[in-house]
This record gives C-alpha cells, sequence and structure tokens, in this order.
C-alpha cells in the first residue's frame, strides 16, 4: 500500500509540474500575443513568474520556433535584453470553412499571415459530402503550397455550420445542410496526419475575433453572424461556452413568433426566419410586389442580400426599409442576449457586416428601448474585422487556440 502511495505521488507529482509548464508557457504565448515585443524580465513581471522559470519556458519556445528574440531593447534604463516575438515563420496554420454554396481553404503563417487562399462554389443542393471533398482538394493544394515553401504546417482548423461535438469531431446536424452524424476529424486526421479540430463556423468566427478581430481586448462579448442561416458565438472570460453537451449559441433557432414562417429546423418562427439573408431577400421581394419601386425590379428571382444592401446605399427606399426592419428586429433579439449575457461588445459577422452601417445605429436604439440600462451602460455594438471571411479565419483561430492551451 505504502509502495502504491508513494508511486501514484510521483505520478501525480509529474502529471502536475507538466500541466504548470504547460500553463506557464501558454501565459507566455498569450502575453507575448498580446504585447510584443518583450523582454524576459518584461514576462516575468507580467505573468509574476520568476526569471529563471520564465527564461527555461523561452528556451523550449525558441526551440520549438514559436517564439523568436529579435533587436536589443535600448530605450529602457538598466541591462538591456533580447526582445520576444511571436514567430510568425514558426508554423502555418490551414483554416477549412464549410459553408452553404462554397468550400474555402486558407493557408496562413503563425500570425495569421495569408500565404495562399483557395476556393470551390457548389451548388446547393450539394450534400454535405460533397463539401466536404471539395474542402480536402483544397487542403492537398494548401499542404503542397506550404511544402514548397518548407513550412510546417501546425494543423487544419474547420468551421462547419450546425451542432458539433467536438469531444468527438462528428457534425451532429446541419440544419442548412440537412445533414446528420457526420464524421469529421477522425477521417481527415487520417488521411492528412495532422491535428485536426472542427468547430461550429459561429464558434468558430467569434474565437477568431478573440484572437484576431475587433475582440482582441474583450473577454466577454457575443458574435452574431449570417450565412445560410443565423448562429451565434458566446464567448465568456476568453473561452467559448459551450454549454451541457457542447451546443450552446444557436441563437437563430429562438422562437420570435410562434406563427411564423417554416425555419429549416423544423420548427415556426425561429429568429433566423426574420433577420437570416433568404429571410431579408423574401422581405425584400414580397416590398417590391406589392408596389415599391426598386431598380431591382426586373431580376427580383436573382436577388442577394448584398445586392439589397448595394441598392440601399445609392437610396433605393424599398431597400432601406427593409434593412431598417431587419435592424429592428435584430435590435430586439439582440437586447434579449444583452439582458441575459451582459456581454461588452456584440460583433455582427457574415454577410449581416455588410449592412452594418444601416443595422448598427437601429439596433442600438432598439436595443437601448428594450434592454435594462446597467447591461447596456458600457456596451458596443461593432461589425467583424474580417466581414464574411470571418468563419474561415475563425477556423484558423483553432488551431492556434489549441496551441496556446498546451504549446509544449
Amino acid at each position: 500500500w505504502a509502495w502504491m502511495v508513494v508511486c501514484t505521488m510521483a505520478i501525480t507529482g509529474k502529471a502536475d509540474q507538466g500541466f504548470i509548464r504547460k500553463r506557464n508557457a501558454s501565459l507566455v504565448l498569450n502575453e507575448l500575443r498580446l504585447s510584443a515585443p518583450l523582454s524576459r524580465a518584461d514576462l516575468a513581471k507580467r505573468i509574476g513568474l520568476n526569471r529563471s522559470t520564465i527564461s527555461s519556458i523561452v528556451a523550449q519556445l525558441l526551440e520549438e520556433q514559436l517564439v523568436h528574440e529579435t533587436e536589443l531593447q535600448t530605450d529602457k534604463i538598466g541591462r538591456p535584453g533580447l526582445s520576444l516575438e511571436l514567430n510568425p515563420s514558426g508554423g502555418c496554420m490551414i483554416g477549412v470553412e464549410v459553408g452553404v454554396g462554397i468550400s474555402k481553404v486558407i493557408l496562413t503563417d503563425f500570425l495569421a499571415g495569408n500565404i495562399w487562399k483557395g476556393r470551390l462554389e457548389l451548388p446547393l443542393e450539394e450534400p454535405i459530402d460533397g463539401y466536404l471533398h471539395a474542402a480536402g482538394r483544397l487542403v492537398e493544394h494548401a499542404l503542397r503550397e506550404a511544402a514548397k515553401q518548407q513550412r510546417r504546417v501546425l494543423g487544419i482548423g474547420i468551421s462547419v455550420p450546425g451542432l458539433v461535438d467536438v469531444t468527438e469531431g462528428v457534425l451532429r446536424i446541419s440544419p442548412n445542410f440537412r445533414g446528420q452524424e457526420i464524421p469529421i476529424v477522425g477521417p481527415w486526421r487520417k488521411r492528412f496526419g495532422l491535428p485536426v479540430i472542427v468547430e461550429n463556423d459561429a464558434n468558430a468566427a467569434a474565437l477568431g475575433e478573440h484572437y484576431f478581430g475587433v475582440a482582441k481586448d474583450a473577454p466577454n462579448f457575443l458574435y452574431l453572424g449570417a450565412a445560410a442561416g443565423i448562429g451565434g458565438g458566446i464567448i465568456i472570460d476568453g473561452k467559448i461556452f459551450r454549454g451541457r453537451g457542447g451546443y450552446a449559441g444557436e441563437v437563430g433557432h429562438m422562437t420570435m413568433d410562434p406563427e411564423g414562417d417554416m425555419c429549416n429546423c423544423g420548427k415556426r418562427g425561429c429568429w433566423e426566419t426574420l433577420i437570416g439573408p433568404r429571410a431579408v431577400v423574401e422581405r425584400y421581394r414580397r416590398s417590391v410586389a406589392a408596389g415599391s419601386a426598386s431598380p431591382l425590379s426586373k431580376n427580383l428571382e436573382g436577388v442577394t442580400f448584398g445586392a439589397i444592401v448595394e441598392a440601399a446605399e445609392i437610396g433605393d427606399l424599398a431597400a432601406v426599409s427593409v434593412l431598417q426592419e431587419v435592424g429592428h428586429d435584430l435590435g430586439l433579439g439582440i437586447a434579449n442576449l444583452v439582458n441575459v449575457f451582459n456581454p461588452q461588445l456584440v460583433i455582427l459577422g457574415g454577410v449581416l457586416s455588410l449592412a452594418h452601417e444601416t443595422l448598427i445605429p437601429m439596433i442600438r436604439e432598439t436595443v437601448k428601448q428594450n434592454s435594462l440600462y446597467p447591461m447596456r451602460a458600457a456596451l458596443s455594438i461593432l461589425p467583424s474585422e474580417y466581414g464574411t471571411e470571418d468563419c474561415l479565419m475563425g477556423a484558423v483561430s483553432l488551431i492556434l487556440d489549441d496551441l496556446m492551451r498546451a504549446p509544449v
């Protein structure tokens, strides 16, 4: 028994030391991500670790090539030291966005700088397996590009619309693809021999805003994005809030009108049926059919959300009116979310960001009228940094996030 206790203590001690070392390395990487260039002494002060611990961690990160040294500091009192920064050449990351109508892939450096990008458009009726196959072909191209430049690939991040079991790497259900129980991580790891992470598209986009976009300084915020449907990402203390089963954030399926239009999820009156791109296009068609003058009236069947935004920008009254109605409906839902989560920031992403100049003023006014004052007092509402590319950059951030949490 005593021997078992000693062995258990030894094993647990090693495990604890490994955990602490990973945590400390994560702190160093994140501090450099946010505030580089920094010296070893700067890192020790900011993180609260002793110099020898910092030096040991930095040595390992230098060996892993995730960090590099830059020019000597000469503008500070005391002994000069080499500055440290994240190393853009420390590795590259592949981001994959599987969206309705399109598959996209991007290859970036360790700082998310673009190296190569590709996209393939597919028929809307194509099953999700076809989209994944197309994305795989693009990944093969990205890997050839990385090999050509002699860059090591750190992993592949994939964003998909729907309920994702991130632990098992399975897309459980996707209303807009009408697919379910689609294994992704297992087959892709086997095919490419790399770490693979799959995530709901809105969660991924929210994480991308946290690492690369307008939410760098906001540990608590909500992301609201639109492509074929509406998705939400909830970031609390810098981490994705997943809920019990991992499926939190499906804000597009909040019931707003029980007698409303049928949603792809099988329910009536979801928020998505009021503010989603398809719903906006349908509103516009009904408005023009009822007699509203519009430069797009000759081709109503071919109208897109982007075309409506462009029409509003040149003074199309029907387009302006429809977007203002959508802004009001967006504002009502956002006000409810603000009252529940009390975020410091709400981000509009996907195609919603294309119309931010029209939508955000109406959203702000509606939120002001329908949320509690302390909740909205310091609230910001901003468009996404990456617009319609936010899910793609979010996919990249999945790999960075994984490395930041366990870099050694």
